[in-house]
């Protein structure tokens, strides 16, 4: 089987173990979030996995820069991220997605005993990732704006005057009508 077929099939396995589940989140086809104990638990952290183009035959890019991990110590980061990237070896060539999250879930006690929670404004230095160096970088995607399709360009047309401004007026309500409306009560 091609990479693209493992994907797929384990793309589909994901969201059938965890549909409904409130700590996984599909941000696109081939990258993942989960989140490592409860709302609210201060040893709670968040990882993201990527798959490469070439995923599972090469490790997946395991990161923790999500803005929910801010209180996290970069020390801690770099030990979870360690231990994971040994697991990752482990299980090189087979579809490791739902392995790497629930060993993180497994030892979560064991990630975070050195844990303390960083309550000041978290500066660059922190954010920390562990990618692999032999991912291209073509598996990078670049983000495209939404466009607009012609018809909602041309009713966005309408709307709008020749500068791009709303017409005076354009969410009034038509006074006579409401006034016609109110006299039929009154009867």
């Amino acid at each position: 089987m091609g990479a693209n077929e493992d994907q797929e099939m384990e793309l589909e396995a994901l969201r059938s173990i965890y549909e409904g589940d409130e700590s996984f989140r599909e941000l696109s086809p081939v990258s993942f979030q989960y989140r490592i104990g409860e709302n609210g638990d201060p040893k709670a952290f968040l990882i993201e996995i990527s798959w490469t183009e070439t995923y599972p035959q090469t490790p997946p890019i395991i990161s923790m820069n999500a803005f929910f991990n801010n209180t996290i110590s970069s020390d801690v980061k770099q030990s979870i991220l360690a231990k994971l990237q040994e697991a990752v070896e482990v299980h090189l060539g087979t579809a490791m997605t739902y392995t790497l999250f629930e060993y993180a879930k497994d030892n979560k006690e064991q990630f975070m005993e050195n844990h303390h929670p960083i309550h000041s404004a978290t500066s660059i230095s922190n954010i920390i990732s562990v990618e692999t160096p032999n991912t291209a970088p073509s598996s990078k995607k670049k983000d495209k704006k939404e466009q607009l399709s012609k018809a909602q360009k041309r009713k966005l047309a309408d709307k709008t005057d020749h500068k791009g401004e709303l017409p005076r007026g354009w969410n009034w309500v038509d006074v006579v009508k409401l006034s016609k409306t109110g006299s039929k009560d009154d009867e």
